[in-house]
């Protein structure tokens, strides 16, 4: 229903709708990724140090070795408390990747990833079926990053097998509904946020896209967000500035235009602010980064 509002992705390759990275806590502000959702389903695995994880409305602790599954149109997002980085795996599926809207994989998948079932589960390598899960998730980060041409068929196989792996142990959550009008509210705002952070935002267009008032709008981000309004939107920005910085070689001036900011030099402010680095040197940090983590 959401899927138009959802963050927008940058999926490693433009027909597979599969979104592949390795990443670090070190490359957010404060070491703290910006609260998202999106229809796909994602999952984590820590491959050195740890993670706090908020899941609507939850925090999670994920050690090295252990990973996530996060359910589809979840708010959610990786962290350090105690600012200490983080290298972990992320991959991201799109539904689109589990068939036609009308299959029986696809009627399957849509009852196992809705909003009324579990809005997480947490992997360990204690627990065959979760180890396994795990194992997979490196497999597809190699299939995807060390193998040249790339297997389209492979990748999708393997998208599959960890979607088909856990919605066998996905169970109905209780108490979803009590909370259901207000989150698809927040789903609404953040969602026009994720579509519109390159425009001019205000508290009001914000508020409108829920339709709510300035004052619920507020409200609702406090409770369900853990931040205001415009500290999601600045976040989230500034996430979406870091994630082209990296992936990359736009300009600084183009990037700052690209993510809403008026200036190049408006945005070098506000990034430095954030993240502690000019946007310049972020980009030497993470390209350094990226090779030792090769």
């Amino acid at each position: 229903m959401f899927s138009d509002l959802s963050e927008r992705l940058d999926y490693n390759l433009s027909d597979l709708l599969l979104y592949v990275r390795k990443g670090n806590l070190q490359q957010f502000y404060n070491y703290s990724a910006a609260c998202h959702w999106h229809p796909d389903v994602e999952f984590i695995m820590v491959l050195k140090g740890s993670m706090d994880y908020f899941v609507n409305g939850q925090t999670i602790r994920i050690d090295q070795g252990n990973g996530i599954f996060v359910n589809s149109k979840r708010m959610h997002y990786g962290f350090s408390q105690d600012q200490i980085d983080c290298t972990f795996i992320v991959i991201v599926i799109h539904p689109s990747l589990l068939g036609e809207e009308a299959s029986l994989a696809r009627k399957f998948a849509d009852q196992k990833f809705g909003t009324n079932m579990d809005d997480f589960l947490l992997l360990t390598d204690q627990i065959a079926w979760q180890r396994e899960i795990l194992l997979n998730i490196q497999e597809i980060y190699d299939e995807m990053h060390t193998r040249e041409p790339h297997n389209p068929l492979r990748l999708l196989s393997l998208a599959l097998s960890l979607c088909a792996s856990v919605g066998d142990h996905v169970q109905q959550s209780a108490g979803y509904n009590d909370n259901e009008q207000s989150w698809t509210i927040v789903w609404k705002m953040t969602g026009f946020i994720h579509q519109n952070y390159e425009y001019k935002i205000t508290l009001n267009d914000i508020a409108a896209a829920g339709t709510v008032c300035r004052s619920r709008c507020c409200k609702l981000f406090n409770t369900f967000v853990g931040q205001t309004p415009n500290e999601y939107l600045s976040r989230y920005r500034i996430q979406k500035s870091c994630e082209m910085l990296k992936e990359t070689n736009r300009s600084i001036s183009e990037i700052a235009i690209a993510c809403g900011f008026q200036s190049a030099s408006y945005f070098t402010l506000i990034f430095r602010k954030q993240i502690g680095l000019i946007p310049q040197n972020y980009r030497k940090q993470a390209l350094r980064i990226e090779l030792l983590n090769k």
